[in-house]
Formats: C-alpha cells, structure tokens, sequence
C-alpha cells in the first residue's frame, strides 16, 4: 500500500465530510476503486467503529490499522485530526484579528459570495422544478427569515423542507 496515497484520500475524504461517517462513501469509492481495499475491510473496520466507545468518525483509524497495520492507523488518525484542528487554528486567527477592516471586508465578501451561490442554486431549482406560486412563497419566506439573521440557517432550511412536503405532497 502506499502510505502517501492513503493519507491523501483520507485527508481528502476528511475535508469535504460533515460528520462520523461522513466519509464512508468517498473512501469507500477511492480505495476501492484503487484496490487498497476490500469490501470485507470496510465491514470490519464499520463494525469495529460501531462497537467501539468514541466518536463514530474514529472508524477510519481501524480501516487504516487493517490496511497498513500501525503505520496505516496512525496515518488515519492524523489525516482526520487535520481538518478541525485547521478550523480551531483559523477561528483563534479570526478571534485575534476579527476586528481588522481587511478581515471584516473579507468576510462580508465572502458572505457576498455565498448569497451569490445560494441565489444561482435557488434560480436552478426554481427553473427545473416548475416556477410557480407556492414555490415563489417558500423561496420568498425563507429569504425574510434568513435577511433577519435572527434564525439559525439550519432551521429555516427544515421549516422550508417541510412547507415543501406540506404543499407538494
């Protein structure tokens, strides 16, 4: 096995997953896809993980073990670690330097942009689905609650899921 190799697709899986096992199914096609791994493997090391006390997401420290022995365990272990000890580094940063005028004029573009993304989805959306009213009123009513920056993004996306299921059931 290549260790290199091993420790990029981890990294790489750890970077663009948003919990545990997250992960699972970009590892899944790269290893498998390069033949680091089999399917037998990735049972163990989920079965191992599910067992085992910890964070569901130290699975991955088990398949590295399995593939690799302790070089592969390790080599897991700090390809995980990396992305939220990136994030801890990059909000001590922002907590440092948070009231500089470059920062604050990078975050409100970067804020820009993200609206300009959410925008371009919604118009997709919009124009694959079908533009009509009740999905205007849905867009609409998300977009007051999210410009009063009063209610978290994760609750406005729910209420607008549901009112999606309600009327378009």
């Amino acid at each position: 096995m290549n260790p290199f190799l091993f420790f990029w697709l981890v990294l790489k899986s750890s970077f663009f997953s948003t919990s545990g096992l997250g992960n699972l199914p970009q590892l899944y096609a790269d290893l498998i896809g390069s033949g680091m791994a089999t399917d037998r493997q990735f049972a163990e090391a989920l079965a191992v993980g599910q067992v085992s006390p910890g964070p569901s997401g130290l699975w991955v420290i088990s398949l590295g073990y399995l593939l690799d022995g302790p070089r592969g365990a390790a080599l897991a272990a700090v390809a995980i670690a990396i992305p939220p000890a990136g994030v801890l580094l990059i909000a001590q940063l922002y907590q440092r330097s948070g009231d500089h005028p470059a920062v604050q004029g990078f975050v409100r573009g970067l804020s820009l942009a993200v609206i300009g993304i959410f925008v371009v989805v919604m118009a997709g959306l919009l124009r694959d689905n079908g533009l009509n009213l009740p999905a205007i009123l849905i867009v609409g009513g998300a977009a007051a609650l999210a410009f009063t920056r009063r209610i978290p993004v994760i609750i406005i996306l729910g209420l607008a899921a549901l009112v999606g299921i309600l009327v378009y059931r």
